[in-house]
């Protein structure tokens, strides 16, 4: 197929409940449509260090073609895609984040030699082009409604794209025969077998974040420590809404949405019992004065970077000595993991040393009814009906990312001067636990913070919001006060 003949978009995506289109009006829809080219200088902020990226990845699989795609658009409900978000290694590699990149490809194609004279590749991407209008453009551009720019907006044309990333760019159409003949051995991301293997390299790749991904990473943080401020300010209204958890996940998600792409994950807003349920997002209960909300929210910036934040803050604006006795805990337990950052450190150390001063707390407490020895031993693990999870994960492109890497070289890996993760312990004391006495049910609290592992320890990218009881009162008082 010619560029030119691939070029003619199909009017495949024309709901069955559409206006028929006449002659007529076909004709007048394919005439005087000006000229809208992007400026010559467009650039994406990522596309001088996408190259670098593109150069680790050719290293591991020399000889061999790569094939990377965006991802597909994945149907809500009938005719209504879900939102699109492109896929974390694409996003890495091209610099591409947009909604328009669904379907789109990238190939790393072998040829000639890389750095050092070693076997080298040249990235292509396969991509989408602009629906044409004009009498040969056909009528996609205004009927088509996954891809027509009159229903989905704007794509860059692949002269664009190419300025965009510095990748060459080629018709979407012409992927299949790219693919088909004599061709080297091939790894498919998403693919099965040799594809897993391109996952896990992928993964490792982007453990280590490089100086722009860690400003990225401080841009979401930021952005996300704005939108706490705006849900306490939101508190008088949300507490008197039948479903406050649902007023506080909108006032997140409207910071999240005006400052970058939207919330990196779902919103967890858990008020009262609710915050004993790890991955609450239902948000459907209402907010009671006497009792504590834990939020945990991050916003996701243009370039597709999240924050992961929680905090644990009383509904009323100060703690009570039982709500600060677990909170406190919680706190001494995520100091103790922050502690336990440093290069070389296990990944599992920080975990570790936070759910030593868990079960020591639980045991001071009568909760466990044998020792913080016994209970740590891992033929025991008793104090985890309490907490349950681990305490803390790497973060990025993806709020768990890197998920796909090996164990060897995140879980049981070291960690590493570049590395940004959360620290997140919590106590999760069910309100049905008869276990527990009765003034301790139904209290929830995790305290979690974003940290970048830094060449003598880790530095607290999180460290605007409040974690202290008393600082977290006084902070409320002053936001809702003003």
């Amino acid at each position: 197929m010619s560029e030119q003949a691939a070029s003619r978009p199909a009017s495949a995506n024309i709901g069955s409940h559409d206006l028929a289109v006449s002659p007529a009006l076909a004709a007048f829809m394919a005439q005087d449509w000006a000229a809208s080219p992007l400026p010559e200088n467009i650039r994406l902020a990522a596309a001088d260090v996408t190259p670098a990226r593109r150069a680790r990845l050719s290293a591991r699989f020399p000889g061999e073609r790569l094939v990377v795609p965006a991802g597909e658009l994945k149907v809500r409900s009938n005719d209504c895609d879900h939102r699109f978000r492109p896929h974390s290694a694409y996003a890495w590699l091209t610099g591409l984040t947009g909604e328009e990149q669904a379907g789109h490809v990238l190939v790393l194609e072998p040829c000639g030699t890389g750095a050092g004279g070693a076997p080298g590749h040249e990235a292509v991407l396969f991509a989408r082009p602009r629906s044409p209008r004009g009498p040969d453009g056909g009528d996609g551009f205004y009927r088509d409604r996954r891809y027509g720019e009159f229903w989905v907006g704007r794509r860059p044309d692949p002269a664009e794209s190419e300025r965009l990333t510095g990748i060459r760019c080629r018709h979407l159409d012409l992927l299949e025969g790219f693919l088909t003949g004599p061709a080297p051995t091939t790894r498919t991301l998403g693919g099965v077998d040799p594809g897993t293997e391109l996952a896990a390299t992928l993964a490792e790749l982007r453990l280590v974040k490089d100086a722009w991904e860690v400003g990225q990473l401080q841009l979401a943080v930021d952005h996300t420590v704005s939108g706490f401020e705006d849900v306490v300010r939101a508190l008088p209204r949300a507490l008197a809404h039948p479903r406050g958890e649902r007023w506080i996940e909108g006032v997140f998600q409207l910071r999240a949405r005006a400052e970058g792409n939207g919330t990196g994950y779902e919103t967890i807003a858990a008020s009262g019992a609710h915050a004993c349920v790890l991955h609450w997002t239902r948000n459907d209960g209402p907010l009671d004065r006497s009792q504590l909300l834990l939020l945990d929210a991050g916003v996701e910036t243009d370039t597709l970077y999240t924050a992961d934040v929680t905090r644990t803050v009383p509904l009323s604006g100060r703690f009570s000595p039982v709500q600060r006795q677990v909170y406190e805990l919680v706190l001494a337990a995520q100091e103790a993991g922050i502690a336990a950052l440093k290069p070389g450190a296990s990944f599992r150390d920080f975990h570790q040393a936070g759910m030593r001063v868990i079960a020591e707390g639980l045991a001071e407490w009568g909760v466990l009814k044998v020792s913080a020895d016994e209970a740590m031993r891992p033929e025991s693990g008793l104090y985890r009906r309490y907490t349950l999870c681990s305490s803390g994960h790497m973060l990025g492109l993806d709020v768990h990312d890197c998920a796909k890497a090996r164990a060897e070289t995140y879980l049981d890996g070291v960690l590493e001067a570049g590395q940004v993760l959360t620290v997140e312990p919590g106590l999760y004391l069910q309100p049905d636990d008869e276990t527990l006495p009765p003034e301790l049910r139904g209290l929830g609290v995790r305290i979690e913070d974003d940290l970048l592992i830094t060449e003598d320890g880790a530095r607290l990218m999180s460290g605007a919001l409040p974690r202290t009881p008393g600082a977290i009162e006084e902070w409320m008082g002053a936001l809702l006060e003003g």
